[in-house]
């Protein structure tokens, strides 16, 4: 067993590793893009106009949409739940009502939150939180209701692993529980071994919409 679980652990330590290097990458092409993006950012001044006219046509950002998100909970044997039926994708700047919470998917923000092992100590916006999952991250969230140690080691736990991150949510119904694109379960403490279970098959896993997109260079709040 303790040869099965030292080849494990040294497998997943490889990927994230592996997932490291892919992210630094990308981040040198991220500052390639944004010299390129304020040549472009000029042009869009040009049309700017066009903008305004449409913003005074009636269509309010600030009203509240329901998401794509339409479907049911299914809780497979390893007790983690599926969401089964539709998760939009659309990048939207309208608050956005998810059906589950915390949510696993639907529309989003167009910035995703940052999810490099970051652990917050006050609420997320949930907008930023799911352009996240759909990058491959697993969240961690907890209520008030969560024994501290357990917070603090599940806080330690996220900050050496990639790919996740970390934050209260009193709206939840369980204590504790672990969310990524259309899965989520709860877990009854940070000894759970369901807990290093869920971050083994769900980070950057096969659920994953955009595998490798940036978990950094987003927002902090």
């Amino acid at each position: 067993m303790g040869s099965a679980d030292q080849t494990g652990s040294t497998a997943r330590k490889a990927r994230i590793e592996e997932m490291r290097r892919a992210q630094q990458a990308r981040e040198r092409r991220n500052r390639i893009l944004v010299i390129t993006g304020s040549v472009v950012a000029v042009a869009a001044l040009v049309v700017g106009g066009v903008f305004v006219v449409k913003s005074q046509s009636g269509d309010d950002s600030s009203t509240a949409s329901d998401s794509k998100a339409s479907g049911h909970w299914v809780t497979g044997s390893d007790g983690v739940k599926t969401w089964k039926g539709t998760l939009g994708r659309t990048h939207v700047a309208k608050t956005v009502k998810y059906p589950m919470e915390p949510p696993v998917g639907g529309d989003h923000d167009p910035v995703w939150l940052n999810c490099n092992g970051d652990v917050y100590t006050e609420a997320v916006n949930n907008m930023n939180a799911v352009h996240a999952l759909e990058h491959g991250a697993v969240w961690v969230t907890y209520t008030s209701k969560a024994d501290k140690a357990d917070v603090d080691a599940l806080a330690a736990k996220v900050k050496k692993t990639p790919y996740t991150f970390m934050s209260p949510d009193d709206k939840q119904a369980d204590p504790i529980m672990l969310s990524a694109w259309g899965k989520q379960r709860t877990v009854t403490g940070a000894d759970d071994p369901a807990v290093d279970a869920f971050l083994e098959k769900f980070v950057q896993g096969e659920q994953t919409p955009e595998p490798g997109a940036s978990c950094t260079g987003g927002t902090m709040k």
